[in-house]
């Protein structure tokens, strides 16, 4: 199978991690692939060094960080990938989650909740239904002389 060339990550169209900054590891993957799993290196580990990256913004950079803290270790976001046989698809696998986990981590935080009070109609259902299940529990109750 030729390999495409690819200048490198597109993420987003403002970032496109070049591929001078991902690094590969290969080892033998559990799972499907019958004889071929105790020979084939398919698994793959896609490392790229987030503290060191010279296409992030210091904001882009801190952003990143922070929401992928648990993910990252020393500086270094690691993805892996052995759900298909074939080392290529784990490839391309690995490469889809890098550039989807990135582009949410980097995607602006949602605006804050406005506080909003109640509305008067739902205020008084809400009283009223309250109150037909105070008379519902109070039938059951035993008859007091």
């Amino acid at each position: 199978m030729p390999t495409v060339h690819r200048p490198g990550l597109r993420v987003d169209s403002g970032l496109t991690i070049p591929e001078s900054e991902l690094s590969w590891r290969f080892s033998r993957s559990s799972g499907p692939g019958g004889q071929g799993v105790n020979t084939a290196d398919s698994r793959v580990e896609l490392l790229w060094d987030v503290a060191a990256s010279a296409v992030l913004s210091t904001a882009q950079r801190d952003r990143l960080l922070d929401r992928l803290s648990g993910r990252i270790v020393d500086g270094v976001l690691t993805i892996t990938a052995s759900e298909h046989r074939a080392q290529v698809r784990n490839r391309e696998a690995a490469r889809l989650r890098l550039a989807e986990l990135v582009a949410d981590a980097l995607r602006p935080p949602a605006p804050p909740r406005r506080p909003t009070r109640p509305t008067l109609g739902s205020s008084r259902r809400r009283l009223e239904a309250k109150k037909r299940r105070t008379d519902v529990k109070r039938l059951r109750r035993p008859p007091t002389d």
